[in-house]
């Protein structure tokens, strides 16, 4: 036998329980042919000498936004600034020299770094040159906008309602300010979008080539084709002309937003009242493009302070809304997540809050109860808050949390002034959750927060905030039990645990290489371990060393 690649020399953990370590793996048509005595004298066209150093299985994103990504890194990168006069300032900058028509586009906008103050629409208008403006915010559920984009939806009229699950936030004289928060920010989507298919299979190239420097051979692209989260209504052919063409370097697995189901006419006995046409539903595509779950929205931010909570924010600077809001009537929502179990799907509800997690669970047992489909795993992403009474249900659901270590890091100072001290023990769980066998993927929610997989590793043990403050240290988890999640449990997590995640024969030939081994070095260095290589089907897509050489 010939095989298509060799790995040699290399500490493999293989994360498979009945053989946790190799030192040899071969390849063979994309997948794991053999390991150390079943294939290391065998022939092969390349080989791959890994000089000692450490191979995992391939990081797995469970929960990203790929196409926004990819368009962040062409935009205006507000992330480093500290002030609104330094966003200010970086709009007049990137503004000059444009067309007077043209848009100035920010993404990574964060007004807890700038000092709890947002930039409002007056002096973006004279930033900018009455050039339009919409900068994003990190979290993805507000975004700052100017006049001219406000006049042009309507906002600045009498009499101007905000839209359902949504608020278009005033100053102290009652205008408009320019903070849009949640669906409210369809206002100026509605103006700049659709993007063209090849602008995001442009923009998915670019994302996913910087995913492979990271280790990641898998992702979750988390809504795609409508509200506020969709880039076009026909995003799917970006995934398919990225992967025509080359562009789509990793495999991917797509959710359907919520909004874009709608009825269907089937047969009585199918059940399928609600969906996409010709009936596709999760699992549609195959091992390299897929459809994943369908993505719902329950509620908001945690940073925003529109997550659905039972108990109000600490200091929330909105009267009306201290325990946050749903995104939209909270039984509707409910019969459109039974309508797509009835119909075949996986559901991702988005539900940040305790109070949006309850809905998302009771809505779950519902939808069990009206048609029984015992081996589907919902998803709940983010549970960012999870009452100490939530957790069993979890489990009785089997109910798959979706939450984001990498955010305690980044806004964990802020998650925790927001929720006080004895909710912030309760937010972004992971032992727990664990300790009752229930499954838990590795994400990151990129480009909200920076989404390397190693650092999030780093932040599921230490628990750490920018600061230093610990933040919920009994969620704390073992390297493996981190490494795991970002591995085995987006696997299971995504479908996909009976064909990657592990490093077994037969499964796919996804393989990240290290520098160092992340269950062995002191946990504040989990995050500066380097990759030397990562492989995708046995093809080693990124090799900067040279690693890998023709037999």
């Amino acid at each position: 036998m010939l095989l298509d690649l060799l790995v040699r020399n290399a500490r493999i953990l293989t994360l498979d329980d009945d053989r946790p370590t190799a030192r040899t793996l071969g390849v063979l048509h994309g997948r794991i042919a053999g390991l150390d005595d079943d294939v290391e004298d065998l022939p092969a066209r390349r080989v791959l000498d890994a000089g000692g150093a450490t191979l995992v299985p391939g990081f797995n994103d469970a929960h990203c936004h790929t196409a926004w990504f990819g368009l962040t890194l062409a935009q205006l990168d507000l992330s480093k600034a500290r002030s609104v006069d330094e966003v200010y300032a970086a709009v007049a900058d990137h503004a000059e020299g444009m067309p007077p028509d043209a848009w100035v586009i920010g993404a990574g906008l964060d007004h807890h770094k700038l000092g709890g103050v947002q930039p409002h629409r007056d002096a973006l208008d004279r930033a900018a040159g009455g050039r339009l403006v919409w900068l994003k915010h990190t979290s993805g559920h507000a975004c700052v906008v100017n006049s001219p984009v406000l006049e042009k939806a309507g906002a600045l009229a009498d009499g101007f309602a905000d839209p359902t699950g949504g608020v278009v936030a005033r100053d102290a004289d009652g205008r408009p300010n320019g903070l849009l928060e949640e669906t409210a920010q369809q206002l100026v989507q509605r103006q700049v979008l659709p993007y063209p298919v090849a602008t995001l299979a442009d923009a998915i190239g670019a994302a996913t080539r910087h995913y492979l420097a990271e280790g990641i051979t898998s992702f979750t692209e988390a809504g795609i084709g409508g509200g506020w989260i969709g880039q076009s209504p026909v995003e799917l052919a970006a995934y398919q002309l990225a992967r025509d063409s080359g562009a789509l370097h990793t495999r991917a697995q797509v959710m359907a937003a919520s909004d874009v189901l709608h009825p269907l006419t089937a047969h009585a006995d199918d059940a399928i009242t609600l969906g996409l046409d010709l009936g596709m539903r999760t699992g549609f595509g195959d091992d390299r493009l897929s459809l994943g779950p369908v993505k719902i929205f329950l509620d908001g931010s945690l940073l925003g302070r529109t997550a659905a909570v039972t108990e109000p924010f600490c200091g929330c600077p909105h009267d009306t809304s201290a325990t946050g809001y749903f995104q939209g009537d909270p039984e509707a929502m409910a019969d459109t997540v039974v309508a797509a179990h009835r119909a075949g799907w996986t559901v991702a509800a988005h539900a940040i809050g305790d109070r949006a997690v309850d809905l998302a669970l009771d809505t779950f047992a519902r939808a069990q109860r009206a048609h029984s489909r015992p081996d589907v795993r919902h998803r709940i992403e983010h549970a960012g808050v999870v009452r100490p009474d939530q957790l069993a249900r979890f489990a009785e659901l089997r109910a798959v949390p979706v939450p984001q270590h990498n955010f305690l890091y980044a806004f964990g100072d802020a998650m925790a002034a927001a929720l006080g001290p004895e909710r912030t023990p309760w937010s972004y769980r992971l032992r727990s959750l664990l300790d009752l066998g229930i499954v838990v993927p590795g994400s990151s929610d990129r480009p909200v927060a920076p989404g390397a997989p190693l650092p999030a590793m780093q932040s599921m043990v230490e628990r750490l905030t920018e600061t230093g403050a610990a933040y919920g240290a009994d969620e704390s988890v073992t390297a493996l039990a981190a490494l795991r999640a970002w591995t085995v449990g987006s696997a299971q997590a995504t479908g996909y645990g009976d064909r990657k995640g592990v490093l077994r024969p037969g499964h796919l030939a996804d393989f990240t290489v290290l520098d160092a081994d992340p269950t062995r070095v002191s946990p504040d260095r989990i995050g500066a371990i380097r990759i030397l290589a990562t492989s995708v089907g046995g093809t080693v897509a990124h090799d900067p060393l040279g690693l890998t050489a023709s037999s």
